[in-house]
């Protein structure tokens, strides 16, 4: 894997989970969903707005916005979440997404690599589906951003 291409903010994440034991991590992704912002009200009451992650076990929503820079070219990526608080595993992947990608270009994002999520350590203690779940999280988030980049034809 070509760890080159993660950002500093999600490399950091990375790295807070690997220092701990799998009981740890867990607490840690905890945290993470404790931490995962609300949706801003513009967006609150337009579920349409919002695209389902259809592989994860629970509910899970999201969508992206692309400031401009003050010439007008896209610029920080933001990135937003729905998830139910009966779902800390599925918000704290999404806490660990929108901490380490929210704010970033559009490169840097796409240049992050698919399997990033093993590398957070918790293939033994989470079951498989919910890591599918979260890689799939960031392949929905890599693609919504790529569509985002692209001209219209």
């Amino acid at each position: 894997m070509n760890t080159q291409a993660i950002p500093a903010a999600l490399a950091e994440i990375i790295d807070d989970f690997q220092a701990l034991t799998e009981p740890e991590r867990l607490q840690l992704l905890l945290e993470f969903s404790q931490g995962l912002p609300e949706l801003p009200d513009r967006l609150k009451d337009h579920p349409e707005l919002l695209e389902e992650v259809v592989e994860c076990q629970s509910p899970l929503f999201l969508t992206i916005e692309t400031e401009k820079d003050d010439a007008g070219a896209p610029g920080a990526i933001r990135i937003y979440f729905k998830a139910p608080p009966e779902a800390p595993t599925t918000r704290g992947f999404a806490g660990v997404l929108h901490e380490g990608l929210d704010g970033l270009s559009a490169a840097e994002i796409l240049a992050v690599p698919d399997d990033m999520p093993e590398l957070l350590g918790l293939t033994r203690a989470i079951t498989p589906l919910r890591m599918r779940g979260m890689t799939a999280m960031l392949g929905r988030i890599k693609r919504k951003v790529a569509a985002s980049i692209r001209p219209e034809f």
